[in-house]
């Protein structure tokens, strides 16, 4: 049976080059979307030049650009858009551009858009100001499903890379050496994904017949932590016991006031993941699927793993 053909948008950003890694090690024919500026980046170009020389097809095209994405549209099966999130909200909403040219091309068999963290049609009551780019989630997943495309929403929860590796400080990139700031106490559950892993498991999602119309949450069950427990983990691999400051939920958003604004949207995502948990306080329904239950040929990197690049 022939691979499908795969798109990936926003394939030089963080989470969208392991898209194309995991396409091209899974032999699928992989396509990259790159704007005409990226002429103008020497690290990007050298990064698409990467992707050209091990095997994909670059195709030039812009959001600015409506029939540049129709005419690469026309040449896949499979769409993958990997736009950055967070405070960068129009990219979100730009994919209302995308969700039309596929409504044009008409050949689309599944879309992924741009999702990789938590559910947005999961969060009540958000705190603000992040609750904008769950807001703008809904509106790119319901135009999806308003024009009828065949879709797939991988959530996958947070990127290790991003948060593990500094045991969850903000801005923090690498452990700590002697303090760590504990949020609450530190016990609510959440869910620590390898962001190789999720390029894999995304891959394998794209069009997969049982995840067709579907919300897939990447949940490996070693991964399953909470901040305690992650910080415990590192405790024992350094054999560094770390001063422990614990910090109460108003507290830690009293401290938002002050901030500039897209900080504000990411600090407000933490009070989601690390007070409320909602990355991990329901369970999944009749319409989702869990994709270590679906892959257990994948062997996913484990927090102890992961952490022992550190020492």
């Amino acid at each position: 049976m022939a691979k499908s053909r795969v798109l990936i948008v926003g394939g030089t950003g963080y989470i969208g080059r392991r898209f194309v890694k995991a396409s091209l090690a899974l032999g699928h024919p992989t396509f990259v979307l790159f704007r005409p500026q990226v002429a103008f980046d020497i690290e990007k170009v050298q990064m698409v030049l990467s992707f050209k020389q091990a095997g994909a097809k670059l195709l030039e095209g812009s959001f600015e650009d409506p029939q540049s994405l129709v005419t690469a549209l026309k040449q896949v099966d499979v769409v993958i858009s990997a736009v950055a999130g967070n405070h960068f909200r129009q990219q979100i909403l730009q994919q209302l551009k995308l969700v039309e040219a596929i409504k044009e091309a008409g050949n689309i068999k599944r879309f992924l858009p741009s999702e990789f963290g938590m559910d947005p049609d999961l969060i009540e009551n958000a705190v603000e100001p992040g609750n904008v780019l769950f807001i703008d989630k809904r509106k790119v997943r319901r135009a999806i499903e308003a024009a009828g495309i065949p879709y797939t929403y991988v959530s996958s929860n947070i990127f290790a890379g991003y948060l593990a590796g500094g045991l969850a400080q903000l801005g923090l990139l690498m452990p700590p050496h002697e303090n760590v700031i504990m949020y609450g106490d530190g016990n609510v559950k959440a869910v620590w994904v390898d962001e190789d892993d999720t390029g894999t498991y995304t891959l394998k999602i794209m069009d997969d017949p049982r995840t067709l119309n579907k919300t897939v949450y990447i949940r490996p069950p070693q991964n399953i932590l909470s901040q305690k427990e992650l910080v415990e983990k590192w405790e024992q691999l350094s054999g560094n016991t770390l001063k422990k400051t614990y910090i109460s939920g108003e507290d830690f958003l009293a401290g938002m006031k002050d901030q500039p604004y897209e900080h504000q949207i990411g600090i407000s995502h933490f009070y989601h993941m690390f007070y409320r948990g909602d990355l991990y306080n329901f369970e999944i329904g009749p319409h989702a699927e869990e994709a270590t239950e679906l892959y257990p040929e994948v062997k996913y990197t484990t927090m102890d793993s992961f952490l022992k690049r550190y020492l």
